[in-house]
């Protein structure tokens, strides 16, 4: 009865203008909040000044500060730590973020689970870019964990992964103080790690450490590492049982490390992988004094067999503990940087080449996220034989000339849409692994078994072409993407023709019409190749180096061919117009029109009919109204 009195009472509520008013604010206030999607709330003062997380959150702001523009430059992409809660002050957006990994080929550790997984064995030169993946998890803990004071008051952390580098990178920040006066995080230790596997050195890892102490006071870190983990027991000898490790102490001249032996059970399988690591020990108890730093860089190799049976583990134990014992003995004797130059350049050589998404209008096309993330982990899933210091130079040579020139690879369509090959969330590593497998096999059945054994340089010069639909043939590279979806703008890069270089992009001009262009990296030697575009009408046009490149139309041909060509030999391009037996060359706008040329004239007609019949009717009514029998009369008499 009372909501009924007030319902009753609500038009005479609202007959007053500023109650009308005052409804027409809040109906305008809570549209605006649903279009901004509550992004307003950060607006409001009381949001302003400090992050959530307080101190902590202060100081990993100040630390990842730089990730952020490398992310919007398509070089990092912030991950997610598994392992770690989400504190108050993490300060950075967990949300679909991939997981934390690296990996190459023969190694794969999960970062945040600290998981180390490995792959069986293999043989060396093109064997080994078509070996299996490191599908098998060990009960190795593969990484020293530091443990903050238990005095602290706060913690914070936030991890990224550097495509370029091919490393994670995690940063914690621990408060162990009151706030200063004026804002800053002086009393906020931070903690720097990063972490690889070595791209020229299959069997290598590394874990750097940096302990950064601004305070007034000592701090002091647990270490826990392989010596004090569950699964392993200090020893030596024989692998424990089942997935567990023996440990034992090796001393060789002045050097000292660890050695860990273990196996890993094959399903449905009587057979076992071995695995043995050798690492570098590290004190249990870290402590850094006022306004110092504390840093150390921990090395580990990583020894797998081949799948074996149970009588002969004790006579491949023994072979891989000194291959182990003697390549840790070799890394020993190097100098860090050198080993992370190394990584280093190997991994930006492999991005030389690589797919950026520049304008996505449909929601099937994947983002430029997405792209870079399959990209790295495939490849952290891949080796790459061709960096192997122990490969011969004719199984070199022969990989190289597979790498320029990858006869018939792509065939069939472009991948680009393709979501289960370019997945938007992977939420564990089996799914990883099956990913890069899938990709593998595709490749494989697309006329790319050439590229698949040059390993991960093969690997990501497949995935490019097949994104695009780039196939190569006997005498030319063509680019037979579907003319219907051009409305995307995106670049393929580090394309490898003989000895040179090729970007692709489609771009869109000012009023959405897509169009081609083409560069050339530059090389010392001049460039040899010429490209004409669809239906190849127009004289082919010789491709320079120069930094403009060179621009083509999207002429779509009936019946459909491709719209570029890319040849070394001039008169092959000439020639090919002729063979090509085409009954028309339209531009891309026209293409389109014909393909969506709109509603029929039939459905406009029953419209315009429909429209007319309203209007006479409505004639009709007020001509009875005014002019017919018993009309009312126009004007109304004063009398």
């Amino acid at each position: 009865m009372w909501l009924q009195q007030r319902l009753k009472g609500l038009p005479g509520l609202l007959s007053s203008s500023w109650a009308r008013r005052l409804l027409a604010l809040l109906v305008f206030l809570l549209v605006a909040s649903w279009y901004l999607g509550g992004a307003w709330l950060r607006l409001l003062p009381w949001r302003a000044g400090r992050p959530a997380g307080g101190a902590a959150g202060l100081c990993l702001q100040a630390e990842t500060r730089a990730w952020q523009a490398l992310a919007e430059k398509g070089e990092a992409r912030l991950l997610l730590l598994q392992a770690q809660a989400p504190g108050p002050g993490a300060g950075v957006d967990h949300d679909g973020a991939p997981l934390a990994l690296v990996g190459n080929g023969q190694l794969l550790l999960d970062v945040a689970a600290n998981q180390l997984w490995v792959a069986p064995a293999v043989g060396r030169g093109p064997a080994a870019g078509v070996a299996a993946s490191p599908a098998h998890s060990t009960e190795y803990p593969a990484l020293a964990q530091l443990r903050a004071p238990t005095t602290a008051l706060a913690e914070a952390g936030a991890a990224v992964a550097m495509l370029r580098d091919g490393a994670v990178h995690r940063v914690r920040c621990v408060h162990t103080g009151p706030v200063a006066s004026d804002g800053a995080a002086r009393e906020c230790v931070a903690v720097r790690e990063e972490v690889l596997a070595h791209r020229g050195r299959p069997h290598l890892y590394l874990q750097r450490l940096a302990i950064v102490n601004p305070t007034e006071r000592q701090v002091a870190f647990e270490v826990s590492g392989p010596l004090s983990a569950p699964s392993l027991t200090l020893g030596g000898g024989a692998a424990g049982a089942g997935g567990k490790f023996v440990t034992s102490l090796e001393k060789v001249g002045d050097r000292q490390f660890l050695l860990s032996s273990g196996r890993v059970l094959q399903p449905d399988s009587a057979k076992v992988v071995l695995v043995v690591v050798a690492a570098k020990k590290l004190v249990s108890r870290v402590q850094v004094a006022p306004k110092s730093q504390f840093e150390e860089t921990l090395v580990s190799v990583v020894h797998t067999s081949e799948p074996i049976d149970a009588s002969r583990l004790e006579d491949a134990f023994s072979k891989l503990r000194e291959a182990a014992k003697r390549e840790m003995l070799e890394v020993l004797r190097m100098r860090v940087d050198d080993l992370l130059q190394e990584h280093r350049k190997a991994w930006a050589d492999l991005f030389i080449s690589g797919v950026e998404m520049r304008k996505i209008t449909d929601a099937h096309t994947p983002s430029s996220k997405t792209v870079n993330m399959t990209l790295y982990y495939v490849l952290s899933t891949t080796p790459a034989p061709l960096l192997d210091p122990l490969i011969s130079s004719e199984e070199k040579e022969k990989m190289e000339a597979t790498l320029n020139y990858a006869d018939h690879c792509f065939s069939g369509h472009a991948t680009m849409h393709a979501e289960n090959l370019w997945p938007a969330h992977l939420l564990s590593v089996p799914q990883v692994v099956q990913l890069s497998d899938l990709w593998k096999l595709t490749l494989q059945k697309r006329g790319c078994k050439g590229l698949l054994a040059a390993g991960a340089h093969g690997l990501m010069q497949g995935m490019v072409l097949s994104f695009g639909g780039l196939q190569f043939t006997e005498n030319h590279l063509q680019f037979q993407a579907d003319p219907d979806v051009l409305h995307n703008s995106y670049s393929l890069r580090g394309i490898h023709y003989n000895k040179d270089s090729i970007n692709l992009a489609v771009l869109l001009d000012a009023d959405g019409k897509p169009f081609l262009h083409v560069s050339v990296k530059f090389q010392e030697k001049p460039v040899q190749l010429y490209a004409c575009e669809g239906g190849c009408s127009n004289e082919p046009v010789e491709l320079t180096s120069e930094l403009r490149g060179h621009m083509f139309p999207v002429m779509v041909t009936q019946p459909i061919t491709p719209l570029l060509y890319i040849s070394t030999d001039l008169v092959h391009l000439q020639d090919l117009r002729h063979t090509l037996h085409l009954k028309a060359i339209l531009a891309h706008e026209e293409h389109m029109a014909k393909q969506y040329p709109g509603l029929p004239f039939l459905f406009w007609f029953s419209v315009a009919s429909l429209i007319t019949l309203f209007h006479l009717f409505l004639f009709k009514l007020i001509y009875n109204e005014y002019c017919g029998p018993g009309a009312k009369p126009l004007f109304r008499s004063k009398v």
